[in-house]
């Protein structure tokens, strides 16, 4: 039945040879060519434009844009511990700064998970859920099972000291530094 309908309805006159050429599919025009080591990538004039637009903006107006777009694209909030870590020992220190740090009390820590029992592995990966937040279910057990980790850095003493006590009382080794 669907045949015969279509049968009837087409009209064999309105196809020419030209609408099935090759020339008609050849796509290499949209693509841009690839840019050799030597030149200079070119970008879209789509992008060039965005580019231009975001980089009118204030601060304000960027961090609504990153929320904006976090919120759009599901994109979870990850904790930057690493960035921390490589910024600190970027810096180069002498004698007399690293006596002067010896003498002062440390008001911030940094707390580390370094161990846990294997047993009481749910309850610690449900718990580093609880305490990093940005984290689901899924990436608290991968941070759990990549160990050593840092759970959190530069906290006041209490807020250490209490996330020391909650991650021991579910069977994980806590280092403050």
């Amino acid at each position: 039945m669907y045949f015969r309908y279509w049968q009837r309805n087409v009209s064999f006159q309105s196809l020419s040879l030209q609408s099935f050429s090759p020339r008609r599919f050849n796509t290499t025009e949209a693509i841009p060519p690839v840019a050799l080591e030597n030149e200079e990538k070119q970008y879209a004039p789509k992008i060039q434009q965005l580019v231009k637009d975001i980089s009118q903006l204030t601060l304000l107006e960027v961090a609504d844009l990153n929320e904006l777009l976090k919120k759009t694209l599901k994109i979870a909030d990850t904790p930057m511990m690493a960035v921390g870590a490589v910024a600190s020992s970027a810096k180069p220190k002498d004698e007399e700064a690293e006596a002067s740090e010896a003498k002062q009390e440390k008001v911030n820590f940094n707390v580390k998970l370094t161990k846990f029992d294997d047993s009481k592995k749910v309850a610690l990966i449900k718990e580093v859920k609880n305490v990093v937040p940005g984290l689901n279910l899924v990436q608290a057990k991968k941070f759990v099972e990549s160990l050593p980790q840092l759970v959190k850095t530069d906290v006041p003493k209490e807020e250490a000291e209490k996330l020391k006590a909650a991650l021991e009382a579910v069977g994980a080794t806590v280092v403050l530094d």
